[in-house]
């Protein structure tokens, strides 16, 4: 494994330099991510009270452009990842359906959303062999993190107490899906990432990546402030009413 990812480390490195750092499909890449945080901005326009505070309106933006992400273009990636193959041995150790004789990934596929993904994996080789680890964070993420946050975004249009506690829910499995992307990768030497190229370590991985991480941190920090009162408040109340009913 070790060999094989340094190689095509080393190939993707190659044709960084050839190829200009901002591409025909870098642009339409940071396009696309762009319409759909166009997207949840209009709908918030479309759908929130216009009382409805600046704080509030960014998280809905933020819950629906999450959902976005996750059920357009993270859906995109496990699609391609499951359903595309070449017929020849494939590089990773762990093999996608057990099947050494076939390479499965993203690379293998002309389709549109694919070619973004082949993108972001000159950045990071797992995205576009079908790593077995990563592809398994996607599906759950697609599959529950996705509509958790068209809930959560649902919750905040109707004002909603609870929406505090699935946040910091979703915040929470964001921040460790995270981390469980990138720690095998740090702890293992940074075998498939691929640092030397300004845009792919700094907007790739370190900008795109560094979202779910910053602004979950800030979701869960609001989320405490906003439900530890409101616990500590009926905790005073209940001691009272045991005080009053114990005369």
């Amino acid at each position: 494994m070790k060999n094989t990812s340094s190689t095509t480390k080393i190939q993707y490195i190659t044709m960084s330099i050839a190829e200009p750092i901002i591409s025909a499909t870098t642009v339409w890449s940071l396009a696309a991510t762009v319409a759909l945080l166009a997207a949840a901005y209009g709908l918030s326009i479309a759908v929130l009270p216009r009382t409805i505070s600046k704080k509030e309106r960014g998280i809905y933006i933020w819950h629906i452009f999450d959902a976005l992400t996750h059920l357009t273009l993270e859906a995109s990636f496990c699609y391609y990842s499951l359903f595309s193959s070449a017929p020849f041995p494939a590089e990773n150790t762990v093999t996608l359906f057990g099947n050494s004789a076939v390479s499965y990934g993203v690379k293998y596929s002309s389709a549109p959303l694919a070619k973004l993904w082949q993108e972001y994996a000159r950045a990071d080789l797992r995205w576009g062999n079908s790593d077995v680890t990563t592809l398994c964070i996607e599906l759950i993420t697609v599959v529950l993190a996705g509509p958790l946050a068209l809930w959560v975004a649902e919750m905040i249009r109707k004002g909603e107490g609870r929406r505090w506690f699935w946040m910091a829910i979703l915040a929470t499995a964001e921040i460790y899906g995270g981390w469980m992307t990138f720690a095998p990768e740090w702890f293992s030497g940074n075998q498939n990432l691929v640092t030397d190229n300004f845009m792919y370590k700094w907007v790739y991985l370190a900008f795109f990546n560094g979202l779910w991480v910053v602004i979950p941190v800030w979701l869960l920090i609001e989320a405490y402030f906003e439900m530890v009162p409101a616990v500590e408040m009926m905790d005073e109340f209940k001691k009272r009413e045991a005080k009053r009913k114990a005369l």
